[in-house]
């Protein structure tokens, strides 16, 4: 089964186990004039409604590329997972309305053995189905399946909470029914906030993953003739497709035609395991004891010892003029100040040469 079957069939089972229990929830909560109860039924619907919505992304997604949309419409999940965050934030807000609603003019709720075992069954079924939304939607990479299961979850908390008031109703005879449901709108604008910040992220242009970056640097570094890789940089139009580029550095004397077949070699491993459309650039570094390899080892050595340089890369010569790409740590807020900078020691090593420093970023470390 392909992943959008799976995202969908997930779905299916979230839209089924929620509807029941947000009926069983509202009759109970209309019988025992409990506006927690009937609080967490509404959130239930919601829950149902995020999966109905879950559904027709997956199905917007996986549509083919297109004259207009040349990369897919991968991005439409992002969307779908924003959808969500924003319906979850409406009904904390108007749970919150409610619950300030029910704190000025108190009801007595009431809660029999049959409310108990429910809220119960309700506890039990939303862990279930927490736990089981959630490891799917990390295992098919779905920000909206974990938003989803994530927030069923967190229901089972908020409903166990409810059980507690319950408890103390019936212990004490005094209800915390309103301040309940106020606690639980506010986890639940909480809950919100926080699944509004992935999907944001993701089309903001989030930073790739610590862990994909390196496996990339370790598998391009391993094939024969790299001799260093920078520059990664990586979009995400969606979980199954990513457009990339990276530099590698090679020995100046190697060959259009052994270049060509490198890079296609590198391009071919990105597509297959990864999913990313890999454009790969070339560094020409100096072999042996030649006089472009005695000068390459000069600048990046005396560019590396300088403050706040983390890396040194892209070196080439255009008869006397030097040309390099300095990449500074997050300290660095001017360039120009810095560029000018490196240009002064480099100065006082080569004097006779005109040097130009691209000030480069690190977009993927």
């Amino acid at each position: 089964m392909d992943r959008s079957k799976q995202i969908i069939r997930t779905s299916v089972v979230g839209i089924v186990v929620n509807v029941l229990l947000a009926s069983f929830k509202a009759l109970v909560g209309l019988v025992a004039h409990s506006v927690a109860i009937v609080l967490d039924a509404v959130n239930n619907l919601s829950d149902a409604l995020s999966s109905i919505i879950t559904i027709i992304g997956t199905k917007l997604s996986v549509k083919p590329a297109d004259r207009k949309h040349p990369f897919g419409y991968g991005r439409v999940e992002y969307f779908t997972a924003i959808i969500i965050a924003v319906i979850v934030l409406m009904t904390g807000i108007t749970s919150l309305i409610e619950s300030v609603k029910k704190i000025i003019n108190p009801t007595q709720p009431e809660y029999t053995t049959v409310t108990l075992v429910i809220i119960i069954v309700a506890i039990l079924a939303k862990l279930g189905l927490g736990w089981y939304v959630r490891s799917q939607g990390k295992k098919l990479d779905s920000d909206a399946l974990v938003a989803s299961g994530s927030d069923a979850l967190f229901d089972a908390v908020i409903t166990l909470a409810t059980l507690v008031s319950a408890g103390i109703m019936l212990i004490w005879n005094f209800s915390i029914d309103g301040y309940l449901g106020a606690l639980i709108s506010l986890l639940i604008i909480k809950a919100g906030v926080e699944m509004l910040a992935s999907p944001i992220n993701q089309l903001l242009g989030e930073r790739a993953s610590q862990e994909l970056v390196h496996q990339i640097k370790t598998e391009v570094s391993a094939f024969d003739n790299v001799q260093g890789v920078y520059d990664i940089i990586l979009h995400s139009y969606g979980p199954n497709v990513s457009i990339g580029s990276l530099h590698i550095g090679v020995a100046e004397d190697l060959t259009a035609r052994q270049i060509h077949v490198l890079t296609r070699h590198i391009a071919e491993l990105m597509i297959q395991k990864h999913g990313i459309v890999m454009t790969v650039g070339i560094y020409a570094n100096g072999s042996g004891d030649t006089s472009y390899a005695r000068l390459q080892k000069t600048v990046v050595q005396t560019l590396a010892r300088q403050e706040h340089v983390q890396q040194v890369h892209g070196f080439y010569v255009d008869n006397d003029n030097i040309s390099v790409d300095v990449v500074p740590d997050l300290s660095v807020h001017d360039d120009e100040a810095f560029r000018k900078t490196l240009q002064e020691e480099l100065k006082k090593v080569l004097p006779d040469h005109m040097v130009t420093i691209l000030i480069d970023h690190n977009y993927s470390e």
